[in-house]
């Protein structure tokens, strides 16, 4: 048995209620799933002691207008094998979930409550393609300015628009405070190195 069927037929033992399949793919394994069950695939995703799946590489989503469904999200997954395991180790190794929205109803529940590093990518996912993350703590614009209109990297995004922003916000630090906060971080960072390095070994 493959990878891919080995984590789809766990994931249907524990989530019974999803719909999975396998998606094709070239580089890493790849499900398809529907997104009334996100949140709980990827709980198990996480904690199962046979799949460990802790680490959230990426969120991003596609356009594929005039199809229907329209969006597709897709989330990068990472099992960092005996490397992040604090027990018996999965073996180290990649997933690809994507997950299909309509046009008329671009919403889906935000993964942060199962992996808080989702935020910001989230926040980009919203602001280029409009799709909304129910239950995300501060979902707004990330790249571009609050009072743009539309969202760039969706396919009927006019190409050639020109626009002004109507607001700005002047740097809230001078160079000098900078240059101090990256110096300061260099400095912390060093001391607890040095930290480490004094404490004794097993």
């Amino acid at each position: 048995m493959d990878d891919t069927s080995a984590i789809l037929d766990r994931l249907r033992q524990l989530v019974p209620g999803a719909s999975l399949d396998v998606a094709s793919s070239t580089d890493m394994p790849t499900l398809t799933l529907d997104r009334d069950h996100l949140i709980d695939v990827l709980r198990v995703l996480r904690d199962d002691p046979a799949l460990q799946f802790a680490f959230l590489v990426d969120v991003t989503a596609v356009d594929y207008l005039p199809a229907e469904p329209r969006f597709e999200l897709v989330y990068h997954l990472a099992c960092l094998g005996a490397a992040y395991a604090t027990g018996p180790a999965a073996p180290a190794r990649r997933l690809r979930l994507k997950v299909r929205l309509p046009a008329g109803e671009p919403r889906i529940a935000s993964v942060t409550p199962v992996y808080p590093t989702a935020g910001w990518p989230e926040r980009e996912v919203f602001d280029l393609f409009g799709i909304h993350f129910e239950g995300h703590a501060d979902l707004r614009r990330i790249l571009m300015p609050d009072d743009w209109e539309g969202y760039p990297l969706r396919k009927d995004y006019p190409v050639q628009i020109r626009k002004t922003a109507q607001s700005w916000s002047p740097l809230q630090l001078t160079a000098e405070e900078f240059a101090q906060n990256i110096r300061g971080e260099h400095d912390r960072a060093v001391a607890d190195a040095e930290t480490q390095l004094r404490k004794p070994r097993d």
